[in-house]
């Protein structure tokens, strides 16, 4: 559809390394077996809007509840859904066949989100990208549902944006965007927020304070066609302060963008830069501690969008009022990859940080497996990165994310639970979803 490049994710995600040695494991980290969740054809036909033959799993996304417990979300293109499958802490599933969870059989669904209530047990929310056509030039609504009971039903689906714009697409320029451009978080006392930008490049907020059961109108935070918003990055503090990040498109030195919530949404105080470059910066990632501190990661490509790039981090102890210089951390490259892109990010409640990011092995090539770094001070200093095992689909599968690899993959439980998902596609051979799960030793 449109100029969305799977040529271009790999060119803007490779960095050479001179040191491209193995990075040992980190003796602290666990892993055990992996999960199977899902497998099918890999089969995508030419674009043809809802009429286009897709037939391929994709797009898994990964939560951890309270108790350890996990939910998994992804997509089946053949049946234009978004499924979701319980797993508790020792892998094992909790449902006899995953739940649908966006019932909108008639057009795609793409990208899923999630998040667990952090105050109210079994309240689990979904958000996703729907292709619906409203009469503009491209095709996207963001949906939501929620469910009162862990996942095992879920009220019928909300459109959050009801627009003409595109919603859910993030531009590099008018010719080339990824899909996924949304996110989701949970607060405290029922706030959910929702952020999305869309083709033109508005970027747009909603909130709810009752759980998901209602949201109010979008608000527009910023972005338009001249400087239109890419990538945004939601999170929420224990107080109910709201963070939300983004980067621009039709902009090779592009920075992040940051703004500040302290009503719960209603407002948003003036974006501020942070780590500005001459780089192109992308894929913003936020999460904010139990001390107040505020953690963001992104990629840089110091040669523009089809450049080179690596993972940087930043830390905040103020609430995102001020960030220490960002630094490099994604160095040097594990298993003899040559690029880092799209992080994740989690916390826990020991004050463990853990990253996690797309792998390249080649320019212009799609990335295949991920890697990952842990910081046990806070964001002082980070493990060498490391493989995450298994990560790689061993038939030689590429990662998946077919409509764009702005994710979340990675969860963090309070006391050091580790879950990573991951996708794959062999063209004409098969798709596959899977978990791999560790644990953080103290």
């Amino acid at each position: 559809m449109g100029r969305w490049l799977a040529q271009h994710l790999a060119g803007a995600a490779a960095i050479v390394f001179a040191a491209a040695a193995v990075a040992a494991p980190d003796p602290g980290l666990v892993w055990h077996p992996v999960v199977e969740v899902a497998h099918g054809p890999a089969e995508q036909g030419p674009w043809r809007q809802s009429g286009s033959r897709y037939d391929y799993v994709d797009d898994g996304t990964v939560a951890i509840d309270g108790d350890g417990g996990l939910a998994v979300a992804w997509v089946d293109q053949a049946r234009k859904t978004v499924l979701l499958q319980r797993f508790t802490a020792g892998g094992g599933p909790r449902f006899t066949q995953p739940v649908d969870v966006s019932r909108q059989p008639a057009t795609f669904s793409w990208l899923p989100r999630l998040a667990f209530a952090p105050d109210a047990p079994g309240h689990l929310y979904v958000a996703w990208q729907e292709i619906v056509f409203s009469g503009g030039s491209h095709g996207g609504e963001i949906l939501f549902a929620r469910s009162d009971d862990g996942g095992r039903t879920f009220a019928a689906p909300l459109n959050l944006s009801r627009s003409k714009g595109g919603d859910g697409k993030g531009r590099i320029d008018r010719d080339i965007w990824h899909n996924g451009s949304f996110d989701l978080v949970a607060g405290p006392d029922g706030a959910v927020h929702a952020a999305w930008t869309e083709y033109g490049g508005a970027l747009w907020h909603s909130r709810s304070v009752d759980g998901g059961r209602s949201f109010s109108p979008p608000r527009r935070v910023a972005g338009g066609d001249r400087v239109p918003a890419r990538g945004p990055a939601l999170a929420v503090g224990r107080d109910g302060t709201l963070l939300l990040a983004w980067t621009v498109g039709d902009d090779p030195g592009a920075d992040i963008r940051l703004a500040t919530s302290r009503d719960g949404g209603a407002t948003f105080g003036a974006p501020r830069v942070v780590g500005p470059s001459r780089g192109w910066s992308d894929a913003p990632k936020l999460a904010v501690d139990q001390r107040g501190v505020v953690h963001l990661v992104y990629a840089e490509s110091p040669d523009g969008p089809a450049g080179l790039a690596h993972v940087r981090y930043a830390r905040s102890p103020d609430g995102g009022r001020t960030f220490a210089a960002p630094r490099a951390i994604s160095a040097p490259m594990p298993g003899g990859a040559m690029g880092a892109s799209y992080p994740s990010l989690a916390l826990d409640a020991r004050g463990n940080v853990v990253v996690t990011w797309e792998l390249s092995h080649a320019m212009r090539q799609q990335p295949r497996g991920l890697a990952i770094t842990v910081s046990r001070d806070g964001g002082g200093s980070f493990t060498p990165p490391a493989l995450v095992p298994q990560s790689a689909d061993p038939r030689g599968g590429v990662n998946g994310s077919r409509q764009g690899l702005l994710m979340k993959k990675l969860a963090l439980g309070e006391q050091g639970a580790i879950a990573v998902v991951n996708s794959s596609f062999q063209a004409g051979v098969r798709s596959r979803v899977w978990l791999m799960r560790g644990n953080l030793q103290r």
